[in-house]
């Protein structure tokens, strides 16, 4: 879908025009689209395990504390470079998606795991644990709805120089160890102002001065033993061995709509190999992971299944949904409107667009039809 129509950029802030619109157009915490699966089939996708999520963890850690090993022993010699590529890449990458996942309360049955994971995870990738719980809460309500999602990468005409940042998480990282110091103060910044409650602050700058002297003392000892190591293995491989979190977060809604009801519309669905997905923990099925967020990432590779029928072909692989991604950003320096629209199968329901024009000009919202199911609970149209 594509128009010649030019318009500004708008404003993707939170606290600007563009929220206050959202909220009287009835897109700020609405009712979404959700595909028609049986109750008792969404409770056996909803059953959370611990088994899965220990037997990764076990995993993850050991692969990260034996490239760890493996960069120290390399230190000083042309090997470090792969050995701390791979170590980046397994600290930063399985970092950020056991955040989102732990930070759901999903991934592991007994809540104190999570908790512990969420935490861990939180640092790794420097972000502090509980603004974010608050801002991804807002992520998934009113997802890549103009004004009100704190999450939206890019805007339209897109900032290339963003994605380039990325690549070493220059963009995004100083602007979390900006806001640490400003929780080690004691305030927030307008942003987090619009979803953070009071009550949730007090927590917000404990975990902020914990991050801090942690950080400090590395650096610390990076001074002292006048080496870069311990800095390179805490601290900067959230910077350096951020390809991968980059890679795969341009995948989930780029290129596709804003300001609608239907996950399908705005969320990308991708196949990966077996690697890619441990590293992701199944984040892949995105658009089932945003219509159904209680079901624990094992579980999505069923949970897609059902609801095949119901969605757009997914992107064949990473590169196949990069390709997509990119070529619609270009298309939006000039077109901001362009955007990504993919057919449904026949065996479909209607897209629900959420905004439609009505004839007396009023804006009004599109219904979908027959039941949708959320959390086990059926709702209707």
């Amino acid at each position: 879908m594509s128009s010649t129509t030019k318009r500004k950029r708008r404003d993707y802030s939170l606290y600007g025009n563009e929220n206050k619109l959202a909220q009287e157009k009835g897109l700020a915490s609405a009712e979404w689209y959700q595909c028609p699966i049986p109750r008792q089939r969404m409770k056996e996708l909803m059953k959370r395990k611990d088994g899965p999520a220990i037997r990764d963890t076990i995993i993850w850690i050991t692969a990260l504390i034996g490239a760890g090993v493996l960069a120290y022993y390399s230190w000083g010699t042309w090997w470090a470079i792969p050995a701390f590529l791979i170590y980046g890449t397994l600290y930063a990458s399985p970092g950020d998606s056991r955040w989102h996942e732990c930070g759901h309360g999903t991934a592991f049955k007994t809540p104190w795991m999570n908790e512990v994971i969420y935490q861990l995870a939180s640092f790794l990738v420097l972000r502090s644990a509980t603004p974010w719980r608050w801002s991804h809460a807002r992520h998934h309500s009113d997802t890549y709805i103009v004004g009100r999602d704190p999450e939206i990468f890019l805007p339209r005409p897109p900032i290339y120089k963003i994605v380039f940042m990325e690549i070493l998480h220059l963009y995004g990282g100083p602007i979390e160890i900006k806001r640490f110091f400003l929780h080690c103060i004691g305030k927030v910044d307008a942003t987090e102002n619009e979803y953070i409650p009071e009550s949730e602050r007090p927590k917000v700058y404990l975990e902020a001065r914990i991050y801090l002297l942690i950080l400090l003392t590395v650096t610390g000892l990076s001074l002292y033993y006048q080496s870069m190591l311990p800095l390179m293995l805490v601290g900067l491989p959230s910077f350096y061995g951020s390809i991968m979190v980059l890679l795969f977060g341009m995948t989930q809604h780029l290129g596709l709509h804003e300001d609608v009801l239907d996950h399908r519309l705005n969320t990308r669905t991708m196949y990966l190999n077996p690697v890619f997905r441990f590293l992701y923990w199944n984040m892949n099925y995105h658009i089932e992971h945003h219509m159904f967020p209680m079901v624990p990432y094992h579980a999505l590779p069923a949970l897609h299944k059902e609801m095949q029928a119901d969605c757009p072909k997914p992107s064949s692989s990473l590169g196949a949904a990069l390709q997509e991604v990119i070529a619609a950003l270009w298309k939006q320096r000039k077109d901001p409107a362009y955007t990504v629209h993919r057919p449904l199968p026949s065996t479909a329901r209607p897209y629900k667009f959420g905004l439609q024009d009505g004839a007396n000009g009023k804006t009004e919202l599109q219904p979908s039809t027959g039941p949708t199911i959320s959390g086990g609970i059926t709702h209707g149209a």
